[in-house]
């Protein structure tokens, strides 16, 4: 009875569900170990000490940023360059912007520092003075930003002097000097209340350090690939069935015979008036009595009276 799976159309349907079941288990167990990885950098992250509260480090001895050294206060000394102001950031609910200075090490490099948050409009808030001279910063370390973090704006059209996104790759174009590919936070306002009026920027924690919502659309990935399988699976048996049901009925004659084919309409006109035509001249019956007045006509078709 099923001997059918050994066709060329099931041979085919087969080795789909051959593939695509392990391909689905895969990636369902893929999807399931990157959300127990988040979930064990989240209590990893949870037990351990404060970055913020370990002692500071020399910016190079801290590079490059990754899920330990995000957040640990660094130390760099250099004189303040270039100025940006990064629009559409959020403190405690409130709209505003950073205020972005790159500051110019004896490496040659330069170390994006945020010296503070201002509310309002980047256009139109007056930005306090960034200090003259030698200056060493103590900030927490923070890796480039990127398309997926908060508050990036990736439109671009930003007025002069504006940058959407603290990035190497996008600072390095701006200024003539290359870049480090982190930057820091000032943790406190600045000494001398130059920076008075702005407030701290709090360090964010690294990407993929916590529960956040990439973390449960892994779980939900996990789900959805296992129901993928399961898919496969049930429609190949409800496939086997139904073709074994076929088959049995067509083996026990259970399927009705196709009826004849009607007459065609050319037949049934042959059968109809032509087929009726009187053998007599048109318009005379053919059982019609002979006119006396008709002559009558020999073999040779010649009229005798």
């Amino acid at each position: 009875m099923y001997r059918f799976l050994l066709t060329p159309r099931w041979w085919g349907i087969n080795l789909f569900v051959v593939l695509a079941i392990p391909f689905c288990v895969f990636m369902g167990t893929w999807q399931l170990g990157r959300f127990e990885d988040r979930v064990q950098s989240h209590e990893q992250a949870e037990k351990a000490p404060d970055p913020s509260t370990r002692a500071a480090e020399p910016l190079d001895a801290l590079l490059p940023v990754d899920k330990v050294t995000s957040g640990r206060p660094a130390i760099a000394t250099g004189t303040y360059a270039d100025q940006f102001l990064v629009p559409g950031r959020k403190l405690d609910d409130r709209q505003g912007f950073y205020v972005l200075n790159m500051l110019r090490t004896d490496s040659g490099k330069a170390l994006p520092v945020v010296r503070g948050w201002l509310p309002g409009s980047a256009t139109d808030t007056r930005v306090p003075a960034a200090p003259t001279g030698e200056v060493t910063v103590t900030g927490d370390l923070q890796a480039s930003e990127n398309t997926h973090s908060d508050g990036v704006d990736v439109r671009g059209g930003l007025p002069s002097g504006q940058v959407g996104m603290i990035s190497a790759a996008t600072l390095v174009n701006l200024v003539p000097y290359d870049v480090y590919d982190a930057w820091v936070t000032l943790p406190e306002a600045e000494a001398g209340g130059t920076g008075g009026a702005m407030k701290p920027v709090p360090a964010a924690a690294p990407e993929g350090s916590g529960l956040d919502l990439k973390a449960f659309q892994n779980l939900g990935y996990t789900g959805e690939w296992f129901v993928f399988a399961a898919f496969v699976l049930f429609m190949w048996f409800r496939l086997v069935r139904r073709e074994a049901e076929a088959e049995r009925d067509i083996a026990l004659g259970l399927v009705p015979e196709e009826p004849a084919a009607p007459a065609t309409a050319d037949a049934s006109e042959g059968a109809g008036p032509a087929a009726e035509a009187p053998d007599t001249a048109e318009g005379a019956p053919k059982d019609a009595p002979e006119d006396p007045s008709s002559p009558d006509y020999d073999v040779a078709s010649t009229p005798v009276r």
